[in-house]
C-alpha cells in the first residue's frame, strides 16, 4: 500500500504493522501541574509536548523513557508507569511506535538543555493547540489513569484520521 494516499486509519492492517521506529514520551504530573516541554529540535521541534526520544538498541522502553527526560530535562523520573500505546503513521513512509509514561516524581532540577525548555502547566490549561495534534484525543485519558491504545494517519505535522481504544475501567 502506498502511504501517500493514505486517508482513514481502517486502510491499515495495524496487527500487521510494523513501525520503522520505537519512541517514547514520558509525563511527569504532581501537585496538579504537567511538566511539558518546548521542543527545540527533532521531529516536532517548536511544539509542546512531553520529554521523550527513540529507543536505541538494546534498551527497554521504560529504560528509554528515564533517559530521555534525563537527556531533555536533567531529571530522573520516580514512580514511572506504563499508560498506553501510540501508533503514527505518516503519509511520507515514517511509522512510529510510541510507548506513553507517568510519572508522579523525580530527582533533580528541571532545566533547559539543548534539546528542550521545561514548562510546568496546570492539567486543567494544557496548551493542546501548541500540541501535537493527535495529544487532545489520547492524553485525557492518560490523565484519568485510563490505558489507550491510539492509531493516527499523519501529512507531515497535519493529523488525516485517527482512533482511540481505551480499556474499560481504571
Amino acid at each position: 500500500m502506498k502511504t501517500e494516499s493514505l486517508s482513514s486509519i481502517s486502510q491499515i492492517d495495524w496487527g500487521g504493522w510494523k513501525p520503522q521506529q520505537r519512541a517514547t514520551l514520558l509525563f511527569v504530573i504532581r501537585n496538579g501541574k504537567m511538566l511539558l516541554i518546548h521542543k527545540k529540535r527533532g521531529l516536532g521541534a517548536g511544539n509542546i509536548n512531553g520529554p521523550g526520544g527513540r529507543l536505541e538498541d538494546g534498551e527497554t522502553t521504560l529504560a528509554c523513557a528515564i533517559r530521555e527526560t534525563r537527556e531533555e530535562l536533567g531529571i530522573t523520573a520516580l514512580d514511572v508507569r506504563e499508560c498506553g500505546q501510540l501508533h503514527f503513521q505518516f503519509r511520507n513512509g515514517l511509522s512510529i511506535h510510541v510507548t506513553v509514561f507517568r510519572a508522579s516524581d523525580f530527582e533533580g532540577a528541571p532545566c533547559e538543555t539543548e534539546e528542550a525548555i521545561p514548562n510546568w502547566v496546570p492539567v486543567d490549561r494544557i496548551p493542546y493547540e501548541k500540541m501535537w495534534e493527535d495529544d487532545a484525543y489520547w492524553l485525557p485519558f492518560m490523565l484519568a489513569g485510563r490505558a489507550f491504545s491510539g492509531y493516527f494517519i499523519f501529512d507531515e505535522s497535519r493529523m488525516v484520521d485517527h482512533r482511540v481504544d481505551v480499556e474499560n475501567g481504571s
